[in-house]
């Protein structure tokens, strides 16, 4: 099952080799045999393989039975008392800077035994991850519920607009203090119908809240660049090519106290904060070590609005 299970992630029997460190020629032996002892087909050996329906039965079962031993293992380390093991978390790239090197260094004074794995991505798509079962937890915004899984309140992130200084000196001159005062007091961005902005993707909640302020504008905002990277987005805001969204606790964790000073911040009370939740499957008896993660991540971090 483990080496099914690999060759239907990997879509290709050569990679799936390669992470099982066994023979390409001895795990499609095993698959074969596999296919033989079940009467059925599981894959179609083309450039990438693909699932036939019963391989996708089988892989549902395959991915339920990896998931419970796993837990068998962890229930029967908890009873015998071990506190050796890996929790795996999903988090994205900015978001983990700013909010989990207190909570791990906290976490392994604790547990000084326990490994952590860190899978990062640029936004908040984990939960196909959890599902399967390929994440212990996650942190980061979940719109919706997600089938087995538990989702925990940890705090509420606030999106704020930054701008540089001196590209507000360029753009508006000696009128520069009056465009700031007009969008603080308005809280619109239709002050600033000449400004250029470096923006992320539109399907993120920060995107979302962008697309919503930019409807406000009787005139397309010039957009500059489009990236999925928040870090390089900031860098970029820092050296005056155009105004960014961000969250602001990323913003104080990542910025220098004299590059927060170079920019200007702007608040937008209306449906400018969003809840970041741990996402974790739902389990009977949830694992002492991933238990005692959740725990110390709430006591830390668990505040109306976490500032770093």
């Amino acid at each position: 099952m483990d080496y099914f299970a690999m060759v239907a992630h990997e879509r290709s029997f050569t990679r799936a080799a390669e992470q099982l460190h066994i023979t390409q020629q001895t795990l499609s032996a095993h698959i074969a045999a596999l296919e033989k002892e079940l009467g059925s087909q599981l894959l179609l050996r083309r450039t990438p393989l693909e699932l036939t329906y019963p391989g996708q039965v089988f892989l549902e079962y395959a991915l339920d039975f990896q998931q419970k031993y796993r837990q068998l293992g962890r229930d029967f380390a908890d009873l015998a008392g071990e506190e050796k093991g890996c929790v795996r978390i999903g988090i994205g790239t900015v978001r983990g800077r700013s909010i989990l090197p207190p909570v791990i260094q906290a976490y392994q004074r604790q547990r000084p035994k326990v490994d952590i794995r860190i899978f990062e991505g640029c936004g908040d798509n984990f939960g196909d991850e959890l599902v399967k079962g390929e994440l212990d937890l996650a942190i980061g915004y979940f719109p919706q519920p997600l089938p087995g899984v538990e989702l925990l309140d940890l705090y509420q992130e606030e999106v704020v607009l930054l701008i540089s200084r001196q590209l507000l000196e360029d753009l508006y001159g000696p009128e520069r203090q009056r465009v700031t005062e007009e969008v603080r007091s308005r809280q619109s961005l239709d002050p600033l119908k000449d400004c250029p902005f470096v923006v992320n993707s539109e399907e993120d909640v920060v995107g979302s809240l962008r697309q919503a302020l930019f409807a406000q504008l009787d005139v397309e905002p010039s957009v500059r660049v489009m990236s999925k990277n928040l870090g390089m987005l900031l860098d970029l805001c820092l050296r005056g090519v155009g105004a960014c969204f961000c969250p602001e606790n990323m913003a104080l964790a990542t910025l220098t106290q004299e590059q927060l000073d170079s920019v200007e911040r702007f608040r937008f009370s209306h449906g400018a904060r969003f809840p970041i939740r741990i996402g974790c499957r739902r389990q009977a008896r949830r694992w002492s070590l991933l238990s005692d993660f959740v725990d110390l991540t709430q006591q830390m971090l668990g505040e109306e609005e976490y500032q770093p």
